[in-house]
């Protein structure tokens, strides 16, 4: 047996984990803020470095490289004892969820200059998570970016991230009217697409449990919300002889498995949307497609109000596939916008890990 590799921030979570001395650094530190390893299941299979972009500040580069330091150093906090992983990097051949010992490629995102030049594009939901990645990837693709969402302080925050790109921020409610208006009037006579990406989850709730509340709300955003945009930009893209629409679906919209029943029903109509858009309009030009995410890390949290919908929903996860970053769903969202799928309407595209063929 050889000594053992050094911990680095290219190691995955699952390896600082697997290592009494990483596993005891790490689980210190997460107790300073009453937390525990568990905190790190669903990516265990990142690299530690990941987690300084995923956290948005609350753990920066300087905390990345004091931690590698204090583990080659095998400085353990005196007092502090490792927690047992739930999944150890050298997991047993054959576990469902082992950790495969050879380290996995990661993807990096590969920006295509000039792919969006000239093109003026609404992203809706463009404050954080896959709005903010897709309406990123737009502006430095060379697009005009109308970024749209229900948050200025988040939008001035992106903005700030772009300096020179062409956006124009707005901050709006898609399920106002007169909000529709103003996004239309501010992307002016030309609108080459629309990334619907804005929604909410609801609280897990099946059909005999959820209230009317919680049922309004999830389908005046998703559905309501997708809809009046769609038919807000249709006669813009109808004068200008086409456009490309992206819808967002879900891994809801494919299965029954993976939310309650208003997330569930509100995606599968987004779909139904998109599908009968796709038939009505591709002979004007206009594409209009969906992405279903899988697991994605975002600032949108489940919630479990229903023990019986925590229980069932918990179980058809147990297949899921690891989250991703949203730039990863900004990439399929982005092809399907952009003139690379000219030859694609009516579809809805999982870009899940393959969760969906579990």
């Amino acid at each position: 047996m050889g000594n053992p590799k050094p911990l680095t921030g290219d190691s995955s979570i699952a390896e600082w984990l697997a290592d009494p001395a990483g596993n005891a650094i790490l689980t210190h530190m997460l107790a300073q803020s009453g937390q525990t390893p568990e905190v790190f299941t669903p990516v265990r299979r990142l690299a530690i470095k990941r987690l300084v972009k995923l956290s948005r500040g609350s753990f920066t580069q300087g905390m990345l490289d004091d931690l590698v330091a204090r583990a080659a150093a095998g400085d353990v906090p005196e007092g502090a004892t490792g927690a047992a992983p739930a999944v150890t990097a050298d997991a047993a051949d054959g576990a469902d969820d082992a950790v495969p010992t050879v380290a996995l490629r990661e993807w990096t995102e590969r920006i295509d200059q000039g792919r969006f030049a000239g093109q003026t594009v609404i992203v809706t939901g463009a404050g954080s998570g896959i709005g903010r990645a897709t309406a990123s990837r737009i502006a430095r693709e060379g697009g005009r970016v109308i970024a749209v969402d229900v948050s200025q302080e988040r939008l001035d925050e992106f903005v700030g991230e772009h300096p020179g790109a062409d956006i124009s921020a707005l901050a709006a409610d898609i399920t106002d009217d007169e909000a529709i208006a103003r996004i239309v009037e501010t992307a002016g006579d030309t609108i080459d697409g629309l990334a619907n990406i804005a929604g909410i989850m609801d609280d897990m709730t099946p059909v005999g449990e959820v209230s009317d509340a919680v049922w309004q709300r999830v389908f005046r955003v998703n559905v309501d919300g997708t809809m009046k945009l769609m038919r807000a930009v249709i006669p813009t893209m109808l004068a200008q002889g086409g456009g490309s629409i992206v819808n967002t679906a879900s891994e809801a919209a494919l299965r029954g498995s993976a939310a309650g029943a208003a997330y569930t029903a509100s995606k599968h109509a987004v779909v139904g949307l998109t599908k009968s858009s796709a038939f009505m309009y591709g002979p004007s030009g206009i594409r209009v497609n969906a992405v279903a995410p899988g697991a994605t890390i975002t600032n949108i949290e489940a919630s479990f109000a229903s023990p019986l919908g925590a229980e069932r929903v918990r179980t058809g996860m147990a297949v899921m596939s690891d989250p991703v970053e949203a730039d990863a769903l900004a990439a399929s969202i982005t092809f399907l916008l952009s003139d690379d799928g000219v030859n694609i309407n009516g579809v809805t595209l999982a870009s899940d890990g393959g969760w969906s063929a579990a």
